[in-house]
C-alpha cells in the first residue's frame, strides 16, 4: 500500500493537536480577545500589532436618595502580538515524509513552540502578580505545610474577589509537584483521585485548583537590597518614596509590602486585615529614593484598593531572603491573564503550499516552499501571539526554593 504524504494541510492539524496538548500554564487562561484581532484583520495586523483590553468601570454606594453623579473611568491594559516558530527542513530525497512518521516528528517541531509560549506566559505571570505566599519558600513535603500551601492561595484569591467558578488553576515547577505529592500522600481521596496520583507522579485537581506542572515557572532572585523607611506622609500612586535603598539593589520582581498599608475587599472596601503585597516593577539600585511598585497605592474612591497611605519613618518589608532565588509558582483565576493566538496573513503565490489551522482558539500556520538551487524543501510552522495580566489581582505566586 503506497504513502499518504504530510501536505501542509494534514501538518498543520497534527501539529495543533499536538501544540494544544503540550501547553500548561497556556490552556487555563483567558481567550476572549483574540476576535479583537481575527475579526479586524482587514486593520492589517501583523507582528507588534496591539490592541488595548478595556476593563470594566466600577462605582461606589450610594446612601440615601439624593443622587451622585460618578465619573465613569475605563480603563485598558496593552496586548502586543509577535511572531515565531520553528522550521522542518528535507532534502526531495526526503520529502516522502509519510503521515505514519509524522507524529515524532511533530512533538518534536512543536516543543519549542509551546515552550515558548508558555514560558512568555510564566515570565509574565512572575512579574505582574503581586501577592504572594510562603515568602520563607520551604518545600511543602508534610500534609500540614501541603494544606497550608493551597489554602493561603486560595484565600488570596478569595480576597481579591476571584470567583468560585471552577476556573482556577495552580501552575508548579517539578519541585512543588513532587513536595505536594509527597506531603499530601496520607491525605483521603477518592480511589480515582489517588490512582491517577500514583501512576502519573503528578498531583491531581483538587482543593478548587485545576493543576499542571511546568518546567517554564519563572525563577526570582530577590537582589542584596535591606529593607529601609518610607520618608514621606499621604504617598499614593505607582511609585513610593524610601531612605535611600541600602546593602544592593531591590530587583524588580521582589514582593514588599508597606507600614499600614492593607488590603481591601474590591467591592466593599473594607479590610482584608492582610498587608497588601506590592510586586517592584524595575531595579532599584542601592542608593535609589524612588520604588516602583504595582499595583499603585489608591486610597479612596471607586479603585480603592488599600486602606491607607504608608506610615512615614516606619520600614517596608522585603519578602524572602536576600539573594535567594525563589520558584514562582503561580496559582490563578482565569481572567488574571490573557493570551491572543491568531491568525496570520498567508500568502497565495510563491510557496508549494500554504494552510493554516484553527481551533479552541490556538491557531498555527505551515507554509512550505522549495529551494531551488539546493534542491531542498522547507516546511515552517508560525504562530502569532501576545500575552497581557488583564487582572493580575487575581493571581498568587508560590514561593518555592
Amino acid at each position: 500500500m503506497s504513502n499518504v504524504y504530510a501536505t501542509c494541510s494534514i501538518v498543520a492539524k497534527e501539529s495543533l493537536a499536538v501544540l494544544e496538548n503540550m501547553l500548561n500554564f497556556s490552556k487555563n487562561v483567558n481567550r476572549d480577545y483574540e476576535s479583537e484581532f481575527s475579526s479586524n484583520m482587514s486593520r492589517g495586523y501583523a507582528p507588534g500589532a496591539t490592541i488595548n483590553i478595556k476593563k470594566p468601570p466600577r462605582y461606589q454606594y450610594r446612601a440615601g436618595k439624593v443622587a451622585t453623579p460618578q465619573a465613569t473611568v475605563q480603563s485598558t491594559i496593552p496586548l502586543t502580538v509577535s511572531q515565531g516558530g520553528t522550521e522542518l527542513f528535507t532534502s526531495s530525497q526526503d520529502r516522502t515524509l509519510s503521515v505514519q512518521k509524522l507524529e515524532d516528528i511533530m512533538m518534536a517541531a512543536m516543543a519549542p513552540i509551546a515552550n515558548e509560549i508558555d514560558r512568555q506566559g510564566l515570565a509574565l505571570a512572575h512579574f505582574a502578580a503581586f501577592n504572594t505566599v510562603n515568602a520563607a519558600g520551604a518545600l511543602p513535603t508534610t500534609q500540614a505545610a501541603a494544606l497550608q500551601v493551597i489554602t493561603d492561595a486560595n484565600r488570596k484569591l478569595d480576597e481579591a474577589a476571584a470567583p468560585r467558578d471552577r476556573r482556577r488553576t495552580l501552575i508548579g515547577n517539578p519541585a512543588l509537584n513532587g513536595a505536594l505529592v509527597q506531603g499530601l500522600a496520607g491525605q483521603f481521596n477518592s480511589n480515582a483521585v489517588t490512582s491517577e496520583q500514583n501512576r502519573t507522579g503528578m498531583f491531581q485537581d483538587s482543593y478548587g485548583l485545576n493543576y499542571g506542572m511546568d518546567q517554564n515557572v519563572d525563577i526570582h532572585t530577590n537582589g542584596a537590597a535591606t529593607a529601609t523607611n518610607i520618608n514621606g506622609a499621604n504617598q499614593t500612586g505607582s511609585a513610593i518614596t524610601v531612605v535611600a535603598v541600602a546593602a544592593g539593589t531591590l530587583t524588580r520582581g521582589t514582593v514588599i509590602t508597606l507600614p499600614g498599608v492593607f488590603a481591601v475587599n474590591p467591592q466593599t472596601r473594607l479590610t482584608t486585615g492582610q498587608l497588601q503585597d506590592f510586586v517592584v516593577t524595575a531595579d532599584a539600585l542601592a542608593g535609589a529614593t524612588t520604588i516602583n511598585i504595582s499595583p499603585a497605592i489608591v486610597t479612596s474612591g471607586a479603585f480603592q484598593n488599600v486602606t491607607a497611605s504608608p506610615t512615614t519613618a516606619q520600614p517596608y518589608v522585603i519578602k524572602g531572603a536576600a539573594s535567594t532565588a525563589y520558584g514562582t509558582n503561580i496559582a490563578y483565576h482565569k481572567d488574571a491573564f490573557t493570551l491572543a493566538m491568531v491568525p496570520m496573513w498567508a500568502p497565495s503565490k510563491g510557496v508549494i503550499d500554504v494552510k493554516q489551522e484553527t481551533h479552541n482558539g490556538f491557531t498555527i500556520k505551515v507554509t512550505e516552499f522549495y529551494d531551488g538551487k539546493n534542491d531542498d524543501a522547507i516546511m515552517r510552522l508560525d504562530v502569532l501571539f501576545g500575552w497581557a495580566a488583564t487582572y493580575p489581582e487575581l493571581a498568587c505566586k508560590i514561593y518555592t526554593v
